[in-house]
């Protein structure tokens, strides 16, 4: 199954979420039929990352978007925890700063944009300001109307500099929020997770379907593509994913750059301190019989 062409939103295509399983699972069967190729999946995007950092000509930003109890928190720490920090960052969208709020919406998420040879995580995202905003009315429709493009421009511009955009929008029924939400009550480890908004965001679902089909609609794009993950089944949420990733990172023709100093050079001063450290270790080796005799 090449998840890249089963779940990807077809750019100028009106997306229907009531037409996509939650539940759907593809051709694998169980978690532990898939566990070993999500594994792989990890490794791979382990080995395409520490390529990416040293190739150092592109980077790759990953787009997390989801309904309350979809499953961000846990893509990042089964997915991405094997990359190395060095080259590796998450940033969560939580209400805009004072600071954030007096700039234009897509101001903070430009600022964490990628370096190249940069993976950068955002979890919620600058799309927060086509479906929050416009569920709870924040802004008028006349302001909100507009942002489509202006994102799409945004990730054009970011696109032509090198930067590989890949966007997830994790899909799970009400019934399967519901049924985390008890997890949440009957786990203490996860009892800090429950917040008074669970319930009154969950009074908005049809409003918030009905944005995120708009924004996925007009947004997606063949350089900055959506894709919608059926996440009922966390394994099979985390092995789409893994595989997206690690397809699109082994299609981007990172390669390791050339040494940038003479080879030839390096080699004979590694020889000649070698050499004096042996030199060294012997006379001091001397030293030590003559002081002890």
């Amino acid at each position: 199954m090449d998840c890249r062409k089963e779940l990807v939103v077809k750019p100028g295509r009106k997306l229907d979420l009531s037409g996509i399983d939650p539940s759907y699972t593809g051709e694998h069967a169980s978690a532990e039929a898939a566990q070993g190729e999500i594994q792989r999946n990890v490794s791979r995007m382990d080995a395409l990352q520490a390529l990416l950092y040293a190739d150092g000509r592109q980077s790759l930003l990953v787009v997390l978007q989801a309904l309350d109890a979809a499953g961000k928190d846990g893509v990042i720490r089964h997915l991405f925890t094997g990359m190395n920090p060095q080259g590796t960052s998450v940033f969560g969208f939580k209400q805009p700063s004072a600071e954030e709020a007096a700039h234009d919406f897509l101001w903070r998420a430009h600022q964490r944009a990628p370096a190249r040879g940069q993976v950068v995580v955002f979890n919620r995202s600058h799309y927060e300001d086509v479906l929050v905003v416009r569920v709870h009315g924040l802004v008028p429709e006349s302001v909100w109307s507009k942002r489509y493009e202006l994102i799409c421009d945004f990730e054009k511009m970011l696109t032509d500099n090198g930067t590989r955009i890949l966007k997830f929008f994790l899909h799970i029924s009400p019934e399967e929020q519901l049924a985390r939400f008890r997890q949440r009550l009957e786990d203490p480890a996860r009892n800090w997770k429950i917040s008074e908004s669970d319930y009154s965001e969950r009074e908005l679902w049809p409003a918030y379907v009905e944005a995120y089909e708009e924004a996925l609609s007009r947004t997606s794009t063949r350089e900055a593509p959506w894709y919608v993950v059926p996440a009922n089944h966390k394994w099979f949420r985390n092995l789409a994913i893994s595989q997206i990733i690690a397809d699109t990172m082994d299609a981007m023709g990172l390669k390791l750059p050339p040494a940038r100093v003479d080879l030839a050079e390096i080699e004979r001063k590694y020889h000649a301190a070698a050499a004096e450290l042996r030199k060294a270790r012997e006379r001091n080796g001397k030293n030590g019989r003559n002081h002890n005799g």
